[in-house]
């Protein structure tokens, strides 16, 4: 078994979750057929996963989304909504990073638009994509409020820019005053305009 001294090794060079799942892996009887070399490369998968998880937790709240239990799996595809499995598969599956994108997605009032929105940027986080969530008029006054202020005002937008998927929901659905909408244009951080259904 580890010691105290084994784990200070082991934060020393950052190992600590796979020195702990191998301590798990070695006490359990069931494992006594494996080798130490096929514990260890267990202990290293099941702490890798440990990490990946950990990872797409935590830009799943970063993003912020109203709703951050969406998936794919739960959306309606009843025919007449113009939705297909494997078109959100598509796109939930997307590298946003290296392949950038826009997607407009349009319905009526109600028609499941934020949870579609929503769906495809966790299956983003998934991918371990970096993902912001915002609605349109609460974006338009946080770059009205940083405008006064140079440094936050080139924070955010490098936050916008670097970010590899930016959600805008309600976009021009809300109103938004006259001096948000000016701020809103002149920050704009792409002039892409090319989208997809």
């Amino acid at each position: 078994m580890f010691t105290s001294v084994d784990y200070d090794k082991f934060r020393a060079l950052r190992v600590t979750h796979v020195a702990t799942r191998l301590e798990e892996l070695i006490q359990d009887e069931a494992n006594d057929t494996l080798t130490p070399e096929q514990l260890f490369l267990t202990a290293v998968d099941d702490a890798l996963e440990s990490r990946r998880i950990n990872k797409v937790d935590k830009l799943i709240r970063q993003a912020a989304f109203p709703i951050p239990g969406a998936t794919v799996a739960e959306v309606d595809y009843r025919d007449g909504r113009g939705i297909t499995q494997v078109r959100m598969r598509r796109y939930a599956a997307h590298d946003w990073r290296s392949d950038a994108t826009n997607l407009l997605i349009i319905s009526p009032t109600g028609g499941g638009k934020t949870y579609l929105a929503c769906a495809l940027a966790i299956g983003a986080c998934q991918s371990e994509h970096s993902v912001l969530y915002y609605r349109m008029d609460d974006l338009a006054r946080k770059l009205v409020i940083a405008r006064g202020d140079t440094i936050a005002h080139q924070k955010l937008l490098n936050e916008l820019s670097n970010v590899d998927l930016l959600i805008i929901d309600d976009f021009l659905t809300v109103g938004i005053d006259s001096d948000a909408a000016t701020t809103c244009l002149r920050s704009s951080p792409t002039g892409n305009t090319d989208s997809q259904p």
